[in-house]
């Protein structure tokens, strides 16, 4: 119960902190008063374009994305493998077939990615001629 006691009052000295914190500001600190220019958001002093709506990304930007997280999070399950390729892979044979499987299904994944043209980017398409 000892291991417990410690966190939690780490827990309760953080909340109280931030609680604490956040009630000061409340009663010490001054009122800002509210003017038109304050509500417009600040872009490097110049005056804000458009009505503010968020612009549209291309569908291309987002799958590119959603790959890099695929591919950059398989690294991870590459990387213990790498360090303990002597002292365990060398000596059994199931973990480098494991292995092979795993990349070989990432391969898979990545050639179906690059057929689909998911990493192919063309800025300004030709013009159909009709």
């Amino acid at each position: 119960m000892q291991e417990y006691l410690s966190a939690l009052i780490q827990l309760v000295a953080g909340f109280g902190f931030a609680g604490m914190i956040i009630v000061l500001s409340i009663v010490f600190g001054r009122r800002a008063k509210m003017r038109k220019a304050m509500d417009v958001p600040y872009e490097c002093g110049n005056v804000p374009e458009g009505d503010g709506s968020p612009s549209m990304f291309s569908i291309k930007f987002y799958l590119v994305a959603i790959l890099f997280l695929v591919f950059d999070l398989e690294v991870v399950f590459l990387y213990p493998w790498a360090l303990g390729f002597k002292s365990f892979v060398m000596e059994n044979g199931a973990a480098f077939g494991s292995m092979v499987i795993f990349i070989g299904v990432l391969m898979v994944a990545y050639l179906y990615a690059l057929g689909k043209g998911v990493l192919t980017w063309h800025r300004n398409p030709a013009p159909k001629k009709y």
